[in-house]
């Protein structure tokens, strides 16, 4: 019994320390084919943030909403997240309201200086009133951290 405890105590243990910590809030530009968004990052806990982004593109209007869900990848580089989500959207394009879902994952590294870089994939769908448009993207993201 001893020995299943000191090994569920270990394995905890390694799990926290993986986690990576989420401690500043972030705010910047975060570029994709078909225009820009500002993006804000807000930490939840060590591990978990929210990101919105507001954006104008060639489509139209977009407010962008994702829980994200941060892990280190120190090992391979000091600084080295990956992170992955889930949320929600609202948007007018052309001349039509919608609702969404949408999904995220992505990469991001974290300079010594209040500079962080990220290069991610968003899926969306847009479900409300109809099935209105589905959009994905790889974006690049460049935030002043505070």
């Amino acid at each position: 019994m001893k020995k299943m405890i000191m090994l569920f105590v270990l394995v905890m243990s390694m799990v926290s320390a993986i986690n990576a910590q989420v401690s500043k809030k972030a705010i910047g530009l975060r570029f994709n084919y078909s225009g820009a968004e500002a993006t804000y990052q807000h930490p939840l806990g060590n591990a978990n943030r929210l990101e919105f982004d507001l954006g104008l593109n060639s489509y139209g209007l977009g407010l962008n909403g994702v829980y994200q869900w941060v892990w280190d990848l120190s090992a391979v580089a000091p600084g080295v997240n990956w992170y992955a989500g889930a949320g929600a959207a609202l948007g007018v394009y052309s001349k039509s309201f919608g609702i969404g879902i949408l999904g995220q994952i992505g990469i991001e590294y974290n300079f010594e200086v209040p500079l962080q870089l990220s290069l991610d994939y968003r899926q969306g769908l847009y479900v409300i009133p109809s099935l209105v448009a589905s959009y994905d993207g790889v974006c690049l993201s460049a935030r002043y951290k505070f």
